[in-house]
């Protein structure tokens, strides 16, 4: 469904009242009955998930399921699967610079991101009271898959023109997969790039931002609205974050909330940072709710805070957690 989503988002910002928007997609398999394996597999699957889920769960957004490793596999890494597990990269691919030149951009379509596009068309075509986002991965955070998190860290310094060249080839392929989800349907997307957090400002300048500022231009207007999502502790990074232009940003529970509603501009929407693995998948419902009014008590003065769970929510989550989050919220907000 078309939607200008500029005007979405400053209705939201007026709204005394806000809808919690977690990123809640892959619990859907409790819904399903499918297994992770089927939905990251299958497109029908994949959208009908998002479509249960939109069903069961009164949340301001619908989201695509995070899975990071969709990107590094089109573009050649081998891919670990599981019936209940999000999907991991099993190998770098990445070791040299001879490699980094080697590094062909395929079409979109290859590995699994066909099936993700054709996902987004059919979970638009159904979910038509709230935007449907979808998720894509950052370029830093994509150069670390391919490179291996542990040697880009290194080779920012000892080999930065590898890197460079990967992150040049990755953001490439990004911009296209972003045109084609937009095309398909999505009315914004999440941009994950948490491995961006382990970077200083300085190289978070030069490897980082640099790239998701070029994607996100590529893509954000009136109708098309780009999250950008780190859950590290990004506090020290902040001035760096603000400066690439997503319309909204995501944080995890690694921070204070607050801080960074401090320091990010009150026209940009501020989702966060409800605990998603320690607090809604191994918590209480009583543990998540008053982690939740912690977070409420604390942010619900800035007008562009919105709540939300501080990452993608793990598949096994108890569902009840999560309606006593949102109900939680919406308690709050009515009173």
């Amino acid at each position: 469904m078309n939607r200008n989503m500029s005007s979405w988002m400053e209705e939201v910002l007026a709204s005394p009242h806000k809808k919690a928007m977690p990123i809640l997609s892959f619990p859907g398999v409790q819904i399903t009955g499918d297994t992770v394996r089927d939905l990251v597999t299958d497109s029908s699957k994949m959208a009908a998930c998002m479509q249960a889920v939109a069903n069961r769960f009164d949340t301001g957004i619908s989201v695509s399921l995070m899975d990071l490793s969709v990107e590094a596999e089109a573009l050649g890494c081998s891919v670990r699967y599981s019936d209940d597990e999000v999907p991991t990269i099993h190998d770098p691919l990445i070791t040299s610079f001879e490699q980094a030149e080697a590094l062909a951009v395929p079409a979109i379509g290859a590995g699994r991101t066909g099936q993700c596009v054709e996902a987004i068309k059919l979970a638009a075509g159904c979910i038509t009271d709230r935007p449907v986002f979808a998720g894509i991965i950052g370029p830093y955070s994509l150069a670390g898959r391919l490179i291996g998190m542990t040697d880009i860290m290194v080779d920012c310094y000892e080999e930065p023109e590898m890197v460079e060249t990967v992150l040049r080839k990755g953001t490439d392929f990004l911009m296209a997969y972003a045109k084609e989800l937009k095309e398909a349907g999505a009315n914004g997307m999440v941009v994950a790039e948490p491995a961006a957090g382990l970077l200083s400002p300085s190289l978070m300048e030069e490897f980082s931002n640099p790239y998701v500022k070029e994607l996100i231009d590529s893509v954000q207007d009136d109708s098309f609205l780009v999250i950008y999502h780190n859950c590290g502790n990004i506090i020290p990074l902040l001035p760096q974050i603000k400066s690439i232009g997503a319309k909204a940003y995501s944080f995890g529970n690694a921070i204070r909330l607050k801080d960074a509603l401090e320091v990010i501009p009150s026209t940009s929407m501020v989702i966060g940072n409800l605990d998603p693995a320690g607090v809604i998948r191994n918590g209480t419902p009583e543990t998540v709710r008053q982690e939740a009014l912690t977070i409420l008590e604390e942010c619900s003065s800035f007008k562009n805070f919105v709540p939300s769970s501080g990452c993608d929510i793990p598949p096994a989550s108890p569902l009840e957690n999560i309606d006593v989050f949102l109900e939680t919220v919406r308690e709050f907000y009515e009173a």
